[in-house]
C-alpha cells in the first residue's frame, strides 16, 4: 500500500497495490497494521456506510461534535472530489481543507480524522461511496459546514450549482459553525 501524505498532516491518502489479470483484479482495501503505521492510530471501526449519488450531487460538509467520527472513505464506482476541512481550533491547519479525487479506477482511500468536516462532489454520472466510521451516526449531534463558505474557499471543480439536500443547504459558515477544541 502506498501512503500519500497531504498538506494537513493528519489527513492521509491510501493507494492500494492492485493485482490484475484477464480475470479481473484483487487488492487489499484495509489492513490494520498498515493503517496504524501510517496514522499512529488503531481505531475500532464501528459502522460502514454506502451511498450512491448522481452527477453534481454534493454531500456535506458533515461532522459530529459529540461522538466525533473518523472516516476512512473510498469510491467503488464512479468518481468524486473528496474534501476534509480542519475544524480543530487548536490545530495549526484550522480552517484549511484538503482534497483528492477518489474513484473506482484509482481505488484510493482518504482518512478523515475526528475533528474534520467531510464532504464530496460527484464528478461522474453516478458514484458509489463507501466509508468506515470510528463512531456511530448520531443525528442529534450532526453539524454541517456550508459547502461554499468564502472563508474556507474550497475550489470545487464545478461551474454549476451542485445538488444539495435540504439539510446541507442550511450549512453554517466557519464563523458560526460549532468547532472542536
Amino acid at each position: 500500500m502506498n501512503i500519500i501524505k497531504t498538506s494537513i498532516a493528519d489527513v492521509i491518502i491510501f493507494e492500494p497495490k492492485v493485482f490484475g489479470d484477464d480475470r479481473g483484479f484483487f487488492y487489499e482495501s484495509f489492513n490494520a497494521n498498515v493503517f496504524e503505521q501510517a496514522t499512529g492510530l488503531n481505531p475500532q471501526f464501528l459502522q460502514d456506510n454506502h451511498s450512491k449519488s448522481a452527477k453534481n450531487v454534493l454531500r456535506g460538509l458533515h461532522y459530529q461534535i459529540e461522538q466525533a467520527q473518523g472516516k476512512l472513505v473510498r469510491v467503488t464506482q464512479g468518481e468524486v472530489f473528496d474534501v476534509a476541512v480542519d475544524l480543530r481550533l487548536s490545530s495549526p491547519t484550522y480552517g484549511k481543507w484538503e482534497s483528492t479525487i477518489l474513484s473506482g479506477e484509482n481505488k484510493r482511500q482518504m482518512w478523515v480524522p475526528p475533528g474534520f468536516a467531510h464532504g464530496f462532489l460527484v464528478l461522474s454520472d453516478t458514484a458509489e461511496f463507501l466509508y468506515k466510521t470510528t463512531d456511530f451516526y448520531a443525528p442529534q449531534h450532526e453539524c454541517c459546514l456550508k459547502w461554499d463558505d468564502p472563508t474556507v474557499a474550497i475550489k470545487w471543480p464545478t461551474s454549476a450549482s451542485p445538488l444539495l439536500s435540504a439539510k446541507d443547504s442550511l450549512g453554517l459558515s466557519l464563523q458560526d459553525a460549532k468547532k472542536f477544541a
